[in-house]
């Protein structure tokens, strides 16, 4: 089982990076003005997209690995699994945020992309603390 709680965390963390970058490249793109730029930000956050979207799946696969190796018990596993369905929400919009801007439909300004920029910190932070301290 250490094995597979090894991979959930490499997969965890790999795909929070992209979690944490794509929504940067967002602000970016909000901000620029140049077609070229706003092209090559276009391909960046397409090519990140389908890039993370593979090691949020794996970190999902050895996080349900884990759930049936370990058993489904405690207070604390319900509200980090509602935590991580929270994540995969929030990777499915940013995949939608990608093809609004793909599209050149983008709606919200730069402000708006750095707040959204920090959901998964609020995230990581609470799934961490969860995982760790097993408060109830």
């Amino acid at each position: 089982m250490l094995w597979i709680k090894s991979l959930h965390i490499i997969f965890v963390v790999s795909w929070f990076a992209g979690l944490f970058y794509l929504p940067r490249l967002f602000v970016n793109h909000a901000m620029v003005k140049d077609r070229a730029t706003q092209e090559q930000l276009k391909l960046m956050e397409r090519k990140l997209y389908r890039f993370m979207t593979p090691l949020g799946v794996l970190a999902l696969i050895f996080g349900f690995w884990l759930w049936f190796g370990y058993g489904f018990a405690g207070g604390w596993l319900h509200l980090k699994t509602a935590l991580v369905a929270i994540l995969v929400a929030y990777h499915l919009y940013c995949g939608w945020l990608v093809r609004q801007f793909a599209a050149d439909r983008n709606r919200y300004s730069h402000v708006f992309y750095r707040w959204f920029n920090e959901i998964p910190v609020l995230v990581l932070f609470a799934v961490v603390l969860l995982a760790v301290l097993k408060p109830f």
